[in-house]
């Protein structure tokens, strides 16, 4: 395939002033690398998609509807033909040179599949974006590391089951090889499902404190919580019936016990 080194897939709902600083800090400060920067808008009534052409070289995808994170970084994968990619959500800041050292660490390891970076609030605190392959004893562990332990965990370089899709880079070969993302995850889980595909191809995953992208966490959501909640729930349960099919009618009856909305 003829093309970029990097493909840049950013998908877009209703988050407009995110979407723009996002393009900025790309814009301001380009990796070397030759690239191409895709933006997926997935039906944003906040003028999204107009604003996102404004800016050089950003070619826009307009859906007509939300299809979610899988399908609609999917559409954005299909319609690109970069060597490598870089899924990238809207609501990140991406600082000089960070591109350009994802690409030279993934390039450093033969049998790495994808690379992801430390990821940080605006306050500079981190978050922790990977972690053990999902489950109902792993899931559990994840919400018991204390904030005060965080930082520690994300300074070291090592190779987790997952991690984090707002901001993952991952080899063409390799998410080809897997079929992409999963179309049934709308929200919530593809990253840590899509890692789990390649890494059963006997590929690795590897994360870098290395770089560090600023993660402003979930300014989509924040317009539609509820909704935002059906999601991750859904996913949830299309997780545990596709990995953990043991699982997944008792998480359906605690769920059903809760009350949670599904």
């Amino acid at each position: 395939m003829n093309g970029p080194n990097l493909s840049i897939v950013i998908v877009s709902f209703n988050a407009r002033t995110d979407l723009e600083r996002c393009l900025k800090s790309i814009h301001d400060a380009p990796p070397s690398h030759s690239h191409e920067i895709i933006v997926v808008d997935n039906a944003s009534s906040d003028g999204s998609a107009d604003a996102a052409r404004r800016w050089t070289g950003v070619r826009v995808i307009e859906t007509g509807a939300n299809l979610g994170f899988s399908r609609g970084n999917n559409a954005g994968i299909r319609a690109s033909s970069g060597l490598n990619l870089l899924l990238l959500n809207s609501d990140t800041i991406v600082p000089a040179g960070a591109i350009d050292a994802l690409l030279t660490t993934l390039d450093r390891h033969n049998d790495v599949a994808v690379v992801g970076p430390r990821l940080v609030d605006g306050s500079g605190r981190a978050e922790l974006s990977f972690g053990r392959m999902i489950g109902p004893f792993a899931e559990l562990r994840q919400k018991q590391i204390a904030k005060r332990d965080v930082d520690a965990l994300t300074r070291r370089e090592h190779f987790p089951d997952w991690v984090s899709g707002a901001c993952l880079l991952v080899r063409r070969a390799d998410a080809d090889a897997v079929g992409l993302l999963d179309e049934r995850y709308t929200m919530y889980l593809e990253d840590v499902d899509f890692c789990a595909a390649i890494r059963a191809r006997g590929r690795r995953i590897l994360f870098t404190p290395v770089v560090e992208i600023t993660h402003l966490r979930g300014r989509s959501g924040l317009a539609a919580p509820a909704a935002t909640e059906r999601a991750y729930r859904s996913s949830q349960i299309a997780f545990y019936v596709k990995h953990h099919p043991f699982w997944a009618p008792l998480l359906k009856l605690y769920l059903k016990l809760r009350g949670a909305d599904m």
